[in-house]
């Protein structure tokens, strides 16, 4: 699914209308009957609906939806923000739903602000995609009028004074608790930052012609299962486990060997062929027991230690100490194999500044915290988005950007965003899973983007699984792990 810009959406709203063909009117029509048809739900039976209008096709849509719902014998009430100058297709629909013999409210000062039952669903239509300011004045009275609501907040499309493809932060911005959007998602969608105001969103497929997405780039994309499955290698009858790769991980330590088990548990997960992990002697026995299936080395001098192995993973559970310090040097001015970096291998990495020294085609995959130690801080999260595709394309690598939509950055200057994944993987050992599919995936042959696409997805879908069984609150890391059978099943 591509992500595109605000004006983008608004191309494709004027290439349907010229290709459809179809009347901007009717294509209104078209997205308010959606709308209408997802408020008509159990959860809505008998409430009544306050419907705030602005002057824009936003607010258009607001109308045709109040008029669909009132032919339905539903409890409506209209109240448009006056102004000036009405949108054509605003004005239409505003028209037909006063032919209706119902009488639209019109506010021109804060005076006129409705009571608002406690029960009512509000639906907000007052601004759309359009927005380029922030909102003031009266507009920005009602909002705060509306988010005293203690009820349930429905936007329209995209909460009215959010941005569509920038940051909007300090504005006044209506709290929705779910946007009904339309076709693909919004940019805005995906921050973090803007989680309070989006709620819970939904996409309506209005029936935007198709062929606009094949031929219009999206700097932004979400892969979904489909295209997922698409890039999985299958497994051949005659084979061996010589032709599935051999991972090296270097992860844990005193106090920390759970991030280097889970990681190790997690890459045998992926379908490698071998998993070699490095060890301290002292702790062999920790790793044999735990991890049987693995190959444990101890001689980290070893002149073949990278012989035939096809990927390294590095990082989790590592102390911060010099020794460790010393090795990331090591391996990044000797760097022989496919690598993926995490964890405190980012920040000893930040902390000496050699990022220069990362082979192309590397993935390291920090958290925010973990990528401000390595890059900087950023004021917003769409700071942080665009630094992130700056970065990975300045040194060429591949940026897994940990969070609710984990994004990966590429050295094209492209980023995806991913959409399988829950809360309850927000637990310690979380991050160390996702490194050893990552790294088991890269030692099977997959390029560095295929790694990270179907390693985040494959990671997201098993906590998706996990959290289904133990819920989101009482699922681990281990239960991640234990998942990641189930979540290549449901994919193949």
């Amino acid at each position: 699914m591509n992500i595109y810009t605000a004006t983008q959406i608004r191309d494709w709203d004027k290439y349907t209308i010229e290709h459809e063909p179809i009347s901007s009117i009717d294509l209104m029509e078209r997205a308010a009957h959606a709308i209408a048809d997802e408020l008509l739900g159990q959860a809505y039976n008998g409430k009544p609906f306050f419907i705030f209008c602005g002057n824009g096709n936003n607010g258009g849509d607001g109308l045709a939806v109040a008029r669909i719902l009132l032919q339905l014998q539903r409890q409506v009430k209209v109240f448009i923000l006056e102004a000036e100058k009405h949108s054509p297709d605003c004005t239409i629909n505003l028209n037909r739903l006063q032919e209706q013999d119902f009488s639209v409210k019109e506010i021109d000062g804060a005076e006129e602000f409705p009571i608002i039952p406690a029960d009512a669903v509000i639906l907000d239509a007052l601004f759309g995609t359009g927005l380029s300011r922030p909102l003031e004045g009266l507009a920005a009275l009602l909002l705060q009028h509306i988010n005293l609501h203690q009820g349930i907040i429905i936007s329209i499309d995209i909460p009215c004074g959010l941005y569509c493809d920038r940051s909007s932060t300090g504005n006044p911005i209506v709290k929705a608790d779910i946007t009904l959007s339309f076709q693909v998602p919004k940019l805005a969608f995906l921050m973090a930052e803007n989680a309070g105001y989006v709620g819970d969103w939904k996409i309506l497929d209005i029936g935007l012609h198709p062929q606009y997405s094949l031929q219009t780039e999206a700097g932004y994309e979400m892969p979904g299962s489909s295209f997922i499955q698409s890039i999985i290698k299958p497994r051949q009858k005659f084979s061996h486990k010589y032709n599935y790769g051999h991972a090296l991980l270097y992860a844990g330590s005193p106090g920390m060997y759970g991030a280097g088990i889970l990681c190790g548990k997690a890459c045998l997960k992926t379908g490698v062929g071998l998993v070699s992990m490095m060890v301290e002697e002292k702790h062999l026995a920790i790793y044999q027991t735990s991890l049987p299936e693995t190959i444990c080395i101890t001689d980290w001098n070893n002149e073949n230690l990278f012989v035939k192995k096809t990927a390294l993973g590095i990082g989790p559970g590592w102390a911060m100490t010099d020794a460790y310090l010393h090795i990331t040097k090591q391996l990044l001015s000797h760097q022989l194999l496919p690598l993926v970096v995490d964890a405190s291998a980012l920040q000893l990495l930040a902390s000496e500044d050699i990022q220069q020294q990362l082979a192309p085609g590397t993935i390291i995959t920090p958290h925010t915290g973990e990528f401000e130690k390595c890059f900087g801080k950023s004021n917003n999260d769409f700071e942080r988005l665009e630094k992130a595709l700056q970065k990975a394309t300045e040194l060429n690598i591949f940026i897994v950007l940990k969070g609710a939509y984990t994004v990966i950055a590429t050295p094209e200057g492209k980023a995806y965003f991913n959409c399988t994944g829950n809360a309850g993987m927000a637990k310690g050992g979380s991050g160390d899973v996702l490194t050893g599919l990552l790294t088991g995936l890269l030692a099977q042959g997959y390029s560095p983007l295929y790694t990270c696409l179907l390693g985040v997805y494959l990671h997201g879908l098993a906590g998706d699984i996990a959290a289904e069984t133990h819920t989101q609150y009482a699922m681990t890391a281990m239960d991640i792990v234990d998942s990641i059978g189930a979540a290549w099943k449901q994919l193949s």
